[in-house]
């Protein structure tokens, strides 16, 4: 086997894998991470702490069950900050018409 045709079958694996757009998936996704967790941390988180009385943000809300703590405002943090990457991937897939490229090819 040539050099030429491995490369060849290398170059089509690629494409009808979809690994270019895996890599420029997980690319945008770290990028947008950052974006959205900014979001939930400096916007998002303390509005709902104002709104629930936690003072200094919703991170530092904790219920006391005698000498224990329960943390629950990380617990409710991390939940907005998943809901609010799940919804944008959701509508940035929806918006841009993205599902449609994953299609499997038909069997003949």
């Amino acid at each position: 086997m040539k050099v030429g045709e491995n490369m060849k079958g290398f170059l089509e694996f690629i494409r009808k894998q979809g690994v270019v757009g895996l890599a420029v998936g997980f690319i945008l996704g770290g990028a947008i991470s950052k974006v959205v967790a900014s979001v939930v941390e400096d916007l998002i988180n303390p509005l709902l702490g104002l709104l629930l009385g936690a003072v200094g943000g919703f991170d530092n809300l904790i219920i006391k069950a005698g000498t224990a703590e329960i943390t629950i405002g990380k617990f409710i943090a991390a939940l907005v900050d998943f809901l609010v990457i799940a919804a944008v991937v959701y509508f940035g897939v929806k918006g841009l018409g993205l599902e449609k490229l994953d299609k499997k090819e038909e069997k003949k």
